[in-house]
């Protein structure tokens, strides 16, 4: 059981620091049934998480698989400081109502994938607020100012001249300290937050606890062009609150190649079963297309329900396969003529009027299932059914 817990944790993941460590844990498990603890910190900069976060909560609910006590950390404090990792600049703060209503939401959304019975959900405001300035001064004499600066981000930045506030220096110093107080046997965290991830270990020597944690870092997951990570600022995101039939088809969308890392990263199957797939796809045993709906089944079924899986595969066969239109599609009305770019916008399927031209010469719009050219169509008396690319519907009513 110890080779095919380590070999579920070690899948995917970019490096591991200290694995003996993981090693003993887990021994002490299925000997003695003696539970550890793993902690992985988020902060609550967003209300939403997409795919890309979920990396980390997969590996969280394999480790519980394996008996580990989740420590979900929700980094309040730490979220008005903003992580720097990465930054070019120094990040704006968020207000305390913004930070507790993001809280929440994540709340929500991580017990779709983790055992709430195996989870302590832990703020660090509880404890950072109790260590007062002088439990604040003890902490910066932990480490020294030029070993910060030895970080790539905050080297590149001071080479350039461009400001970093002493704020950001704490930063992973309180991301370490959490370690310290919640007494953490592993952290897990993207290969993007190794300086953090360490300092983690670090400050558990320097306080002395009496353990230093192991240390798993999960590589980052590339967004829908696979290419750049996953980002909603790129608009290369599955989010986990999309509807199941856009989750269901954004899936659909990605690379053949991309489909494997998907796999690996994000699906409960074993290694095994994902192995026979690919054998199926190279050997012409299996298309890959009918390999991707069971990802994206699966996918949609984790967030939503089986039942919600199967419905949005179907609603995306009849749209895509056989071209009719979605059964639930939002309805509109307009008085009077109305100019066809502004009645994408207005319909909300086209974010502007300028966007709603560029669609209109790429032949992405269609109504009533015909694909239109002419940018100046003026939409007289009568019901339409708008389209722009291969999700986006409404239907609209001049009057």
């Amino acid at each position: 059981m110890i080779n095919e817990a380590l070999r579920e944790i070690k899948r995917g993941s970019a490096e591991i620091i200290d694995i003996e460590r993981i090693e003993k844990l887990l021994k002490a498990y299925f000997d003695d049934g003696k539970r550890y603890t793993v902690k992985a910190g988020f902060d609550p900069t967003a209300p939403d998480l997409h795919l890309g976060h979920t990396v980390l909560l997969q590996k969280l609910a394999t480790f519980q698989k394996y008996g580990a006590k989740i420590q979900f950390l929700i980094g309040d404090f730490t979220a008005q400081i903003g992580d720097p990792t990465g930054k070019s600049v120094t990040r704006k703060t968020l207000t305390q109502a913004q930070i507790l209503q993001n809280a929440k939401s994540y709340k929500e959304q991580v017990f779709k994938i983790l055992d709430e019975s195996k989870t302590e959900v832990v703020f660090n405001s509880d404890w950072i607020n109790k260590l007062g300035a002088s439990g604040m001064l003890s902490l910066t004499m932990t480490y020294n100012v030029a070993r910060m600066l030895e970080r790539d981000d905050f080297d590149k930045r001071y080479k350039s001249g461009t400001s970093i506030s002493i704020s950001e220096f704490i930063y992973p110093l309180l991301q370490g300290y959490d370690s310290v107080h919640l007494q953490s046997d592993i952290e897990i965290g993207g290969t993007d937050q190794k300086f953090n991830l360490l300092m983690g270990r670090h400050l558990q020597r320097a306080y002395e606890i009496g353990k230093e944690q192991s240390v798993l870092m999960m590589p980052i997951l590339e967004g829908l062009d696979g290419v750049q990570k996953m980002s909603k600022s790129l608009n290369n995101y599955i989010g986990v609150a999309d509807e199941p039939i856009d989750m269901f088809g954004k899936v659909l969308s990605i690379s053949d190649e991309l489909m494997w890392r998907y796999f690996e990263l994000l699906s409960t199957k074993s290694l095994e079963e994902i192995a026979t797939l690919k054998n199926g796809t190279e050997n012409d045993t299996l298309h890959p297309k009918k390999v991707k709906e069971e990802l994206a089944m699966e996918i949609v079924a984790r967030f939503y329900s089986d039942e919600a899986a199967l419905s949005a595969k179907q609603e995306f066969d009849n749209v895509h396969s056989k071209s009719q239109i979605p059964t639930d599609i939002e309805e509109f009305s307009v008085e009077g003529e109305v100019w066809i770019a502004k009645a994408l916008v207005e319909c909300k399927i086209s974010p502007s009027t300028s966007q709603a031209r560029r669609d209109i010469k790429q032949g992405a719009v269609k109504i009533n299932q015909e694909k239109i050219s002419d940018e100046q169509l003026q939409l007289q008396n009568g019901e339409y059914v708008l389209q722009v690319g291969k999700r986006k519907f409404a239907k609209l009513k001049v009057i």
